[in-house]
């Protein structure tokens, strides 16, 4: 499998490029960069640094928006600490952004290949993605699909009342995509929530001998004591990881096909997935929604990828 990650790193975010490098069966064409998390200048060296753990210099990485297409930037330096990779003191990143902007290299590198042969992984705000589809729409027949980690249903928001954090920041974008009629896979707070980070599977991570199960272990130590505080658990949600494990084992994962809108008008519920769950409405059906995951297996599927890095 082919994939581009559109990313904000962000602890786990980091994760998930790791996950994906650790995985024969997918092949990580670039990272693209966007504000999210923490600025789009620390996103990408975040990036870099993330592929340095693992030497993979060979992989480019893309800077690209700077701020949501209409709204002022939100960031989740409370969550994440002010680099975004707060818990572990890694080194410097060995080069700089590779040369061209994100928006380009999504647009390049998916009209280069076959259609439907490239999946965009997004894990953070989808600015990227939406300039990428309002400058090329031919993006909506070449794009395979989009997985995204984003939205919520039944554990409703996570930076708001209403509102799930990826969506929120830029909720004009999210709904541009949802709109674009690519095939969507969108695993939502309903399933992270499940996959627990404890203290147990922390432990787990920190006994891996290697250099990546220890670092993985003080950064989700760091990123879930917010979230342990908030939720009154012993750790916390595993976000962005979810959505190369359901590239990689959809069999562990259920869900439906549903009408999905954004909120993008009201101040009190900006941001809101809106998921005819019910099929209430007559709306086609553009989401695949993820609610449900065999955590343990996944966790067990984790670790052994994770132990080959």
């Amino acid at each position: 499998m082919k994939i581009i990650i559109d990313t904000d790193p962000g602890q786990d975010d980091a994760m998930t490029i790791l996950l994906a490098l650790a995985s024969p069966e997918i092949e990580l064409l670039g990272v693209t960069t966007v504000a999210g998390n923490v600025p789009v200048a620390q996103t990408t060296e975040n990036a870099i640094k993330a592929l340095d753990l693992v030497g993979r210099s060979d992989i480019p990485v893309h800077a690209g928006a700077e701020r949501p297409l209409l709204r002022p930037p939100v960031n989740a330096t409370h969550v994440h600490g002010q680099t975004g990779f707060e818990g572990v003191d890694l080194p410097p990143p060995s080069r700089p952004a590779t040369p061209g902007h994100a928006v380009d290299f999504i647009i390049d590198t998916v009209m280069a290949h076959p259609a439907g042969e490239i999946t965009i992984c997004t894990i953070g705000p989808m600015t990227n993605l939406a300039l990428a589809l309002a400058r090329e729409p031919a993006l909506r027949t070449r794009i395979g699909r989009i997985v995204a980690m984003a939205g919520a249903f039944s554990e409703v928001g996570n930076i708001t009342p209403a509102a799930e954090f990826n969506v929120y920041v830029d909720p004009h974008a999210a709904q541009m995509v949802l709109a674009s009629d690519i095939p969507i896979v969108m695993l939502p707070l309903d399933v992270t929530h499940q996959m627990h980070t404890s203290a147990a599977r922390l432990a787990r991570f920190r006994a891996m001998p290697n250099r990546v199960g220890p670092v993985i272990a003080d950064w989700l130590t760091f990123e879930k004591k917010f979230e342990a505080t908030k939720y009154g658990t012993d750790g916390g949600p595993l976000h962005d990881p979810n959505t190369v494990l359901w590239l990689l084992r959809p069999d562990l994962y259920r869900g439906r096909g549903v009408n999905v809108r954004i909120e993008t008008d009201s101040p009190l519920t900006i941001g809101m997935t809106v998921t005819d769950w019910w099929q209430i409405t007559d709306l086609p059906r553009n989401v695949l929604f993820i609610r449900e995951a065999e955590v343990e297996a996944l966790y067990d599927f984790m670790f052994e990828r994770f132990s080959r890095l």
